[in-house]
C-alpha cells in the first residue's frame, strides 16, 4: 500500500490555529460504520450518541512544556531542544536545532521563557542513528535539581509546527490550558491526545449519570505517533516506540465489557493503540494491571480485538493516524476504509470544519 494513496488537498485556513471557544463547542462528524453514513453534530451531544454500558477508556497522559531553548557556552549560538523522553534521572533523549553543529561534548546554557540565563546546563552525549541527541542536565546551583520539576518556568508548550507561538503571544498562557485534557494526571507527553481536548467536566459527568463508564489509561506521546512517513510503501515504516500503562481496574473493566458484549470506546489514536497493543483477551484474565513500550503501527487491513468506537480528531495527510482511522473505518478491509475516510474528509473540508489539534472530532462507530 502506498504512502501517496493516504494524501488529501486542505485548505490552509482550515488549519486550527487556536481551540474553540468553550472546549464542548467543536463540531463533532458521525460516522456509522454500517451503512457508511454521515451526520453533523456538536460534542456537547455526544451523551446522546452512546448507550448506557459503554465502556469509555481516556487516556491521562499530561503533556510537559518540552521545548526549552538555550545558548552555546562556547559560541553563544541559539539552540532549541524538544524534550521526548527521560531515560535517567536528567537524562533525556531530545530532537534539536541546530542538530548537526550540537557535537558530542557541547555545553548549552538553558535560558527562561523570558531568555535569561538559567543555572541550567545541558551536555551533549550522544547521537543516535535518527539524529536525535542525548543530553544530560546538571543544575549549577542545586546538583539534586531535577529539570522536569522546573521545566514549567524553562520550557514552552510542545505545539505542532503548524501552530506558531511564542512566549509573548497573549495566547501563549491560553494553550497552558488548553493543550492539556480536563483529566490529564501523569507528566510524560510531547504533544496532547488531542481527542480528549474537547471533553469537559460537565460532560464526563453526564456520560456517567447516564450509565457509561469511564476508565483511563496511560500512553505517553512521544515523537512516534506524529512521525512523518517518509517511505513510499507503508508496510516500511517503522514506529517509535512509546511508554505505556494499563491499570488493573481499567483491565479488569476492559474484560468484563468483552465479556458482556459492551462497547469499548476509544477515546484518541492513542487509547486505541494501547489497548491494541494488550496480549488476547484470553491472556489478560487474572493481569494486575500492564505496562510496556509499544511500536503497534495500524493501517488498513487491520482487525480489532478490543475497540468498538473511536473518537478522534482530523489527522494529517499520509500520516500513521490517518492510516490507523482509514483501518479502523472498515476492519479487516484494506481499501474501503481508506475511501470511505477520505470521501468523509472531502466532505469535512466542503463543510469547513476545523482541522488537526485544536480542530474538531470525528466518532467512527
Amino acid at each position: 500500500m502506498r504512502t501517496a494513496d493516504f494524501d488529501y488537498e486542505l485548505p490552509e485556513e482550515l488549519i486550527a490555529q487556536t481551540p474553540a471557544l468553550q472546549r464542548e463547542q467543536s463540531r463533532l462528524m458521525v460516522l456509522s460504520r454500517q451503512g457508511q453514513t454521515l451526520d453533523d453534530r456538536r460534542f456537547f451531544e455526544l451523551p446522546e450518541l452512546l448507550q448506557p454500558g459503554d465502556l469509555l477508556i481516556l487516556n491521562n497522559s499530561r503533556v510537559i512544556p518540552a521545548r526549552i531553548r538555550g545558548v552555546k557556552e562556547a559560541s553563544g549560538g541559539q539552540a532549541e531542544f524538544l524534550l521526548y523522553e527521560e531515560t535517567y534521572r536528567n537524562v533525556w533523549w531530545t530532537m534539536a536545532k541546530p542538530a548537526k553543529r550540537l557535537s558530542p561534548g557541547t555545553r548549552v546554557r538553558l535560558l527562561d521563557l523570558s531568555q535569561q540565563p538559567t543555572d541550567w546546563i545541558l551536555e551533549m552525549v550522544q547521537r543516535n542513528a535518527e539524529g536525535h541527541l542525548q543530553i544530560i542536565a546538571r543544575n549549577d546551583k542545586d546538583p539534586d535539581a531535577t529539570l522536569t520539576e522546573d521545566l514549567e518556568n524553562l520550557g514552552e508548550w510542545p505545539l505542532p509546527p503548524y501552530i506558531q507561538r511564542s512566549p509573548a503571544d497573549p495566547l501563549f498562557q491560553q494553550d497552558a490550558e488548553r493543550y492539556q485534557t480536563v483529566y490529564a494526571q501523569e507528566k510524560g507527553s510531547v504533544a496532547a491526545p488531542t481527542a480528549g481536548l474537547h471533553f469537559t467536566p460537565q460532560i464526563l459527568n453526564e456520560l456517567e449519570r447516564i450509565g457509561v463508564e469511564i476508565d483511563y489509561v496511560t500512553l505517553h506521546v512521544g515523537i512516534g505517533t506524529f512521525a512523518p512517513v517518509k517511505v513510499e510503501s507503508v508496510e516500511d515504516h517503522v514506529m517509535h516506540d512509546e511508554r505505556y500503562e494499563v491499570p488493573t481496574t481499567t483491565l479488569a473493566r476492559i474484560l468484563q465489557a468483552k465479556a458482556e458484549g459492551r462497547r469499548v470506546i476509544a477515546v484518541g489514536t492513542t487509547s486505541l493503540r494501547t489497548l491494541e497493543s494488550l496480549p488476547v483477551l484470553s491472556e489478560l484474565q487474572g493481569q494486575d494491571g500492564i505496562s510496556g513500550r509499544t511500536r503497534l503501527f495500524i493501517y488498513p487491513p487491520y482487525q480489532f480485538k478490543i475497540v468498538d468506537g473511536l473518537i478522534t480528531n482530523f489527522h494529517l495527510p499520509q500520516s500513521t493516524l490517518l492510516m490507523l482511522v482509514s483501518a479502523f473505518a472498515a476492519p479487516g478491509e484494506k481499501e474501503l476504509g481508506k475511501q470511505w475516510i477520505l470521501s468523509a474528509y472531502r466532505e469535512a473540508v466542503a463543510r469547513k470544519y476545523r482541522f488537526f489539534s485544536y480542530g474538531d472530532a470525528m466518532f467512527v462507530r
